[in-house]
């Protein structure tokens, strides 16, 4: 017994359990009493279409006040409305997915762009945050920004992106798509930045979580100043 327990990685006590038919399997959540708090959260759902479980748990818990009824938990409502596809679909700009292919470098000029930031401290005490847009091909900066003791923005990066479509196309929309390869920022992920960049005919693409070397051309670069 002690063997198998140990090939299946279960405990021996689980294993005579189940062996002796002693065991109760596991099932989903139930309970008795959802069914008659169903047609409550359905007829408000029905009358606020627009609300979400926790403004539907407050009304239902007013009314239940009203009527003499217990409250009803908001986690309970939440299970009720998913079971029930009640839920307000997730509103959003949905983010655009990049495969870890590991090919940086393009063979012709503004068909992929990188960015990224970098910080260092100056002898005055200062921290000085510059970010950058490069080349992929070139390896050209074509626009930047730096500052002191505040951290980059998502307008920074905004202005840096229509600085660099304007250098490169002399007009405020690229002629072609070209990708924007960058980190998983809070300035570059930032749902306005994204929508700008598509305006600006560029699409955004973001490396996978602590994967560096899917941008090796721009963290290269951030190597060198601190290297220095």
């Amino acid at each position: 017994m002690k063997a198998a327990a140990a090939t299946l990685n279960v405990s021996r006590s689980r294993l005579c359990d189940r062996l002796s038919g002693s065991a109760k399997p596991r099932q989903g959540y139930q309970k008795a009493r959802d069914a008659a708090v169903l047609p409550r959260i359905q007829a408000l759902v029905a009358k606020r279409p627009t609300c979400g479980y926790r403004r539907i748990t407050a009304l239902l818990n007013r009314r239940s006040l009203a009527q003499g009824l217990p409250p009803v938990n908001h986690k309970r409502v939440y299970r009720i409305m998913e079971r029930n596809d009640l839920l307000l679909r997730r509103s959003g700009f949905d983010r655009a997915e990049r495969n870890h292919d590991d090919k940086v470098i393009m063979m012709l000029s503004n068909m992929s762009w990188c960015s990224d930031g970098l910080e260092f401290t100056c002898w005055n005490g200062d921290v000085i945050r510059p970010a950058f847009l490069i080349g992929a091909h070139d390896r050209e900066f074509i626009s930047w920004r730096a500052l002191a003791n505040a951290r980059v923005s998502g307008s920074d990066v905004r202005d840096m992106l229509l600085e660099a479509v304007e250098h490169r196309f002399g007009a405020h929309c690229a002629p072609k798509r070209v990708e924007v390869l960058s980190d998983n920022g809070s300035a570059y992920t930032a749902k306005d930045t994204r929508l700008f960049a598509q305006q600006l005919g560029l699409k955004s693409c973001f490396t996978p979580m602590k994967s560096p070397q899917s941008s090796g051309m721009s963290e290269a670069f951030v190597k060198t100043p601190k290297r220095d």
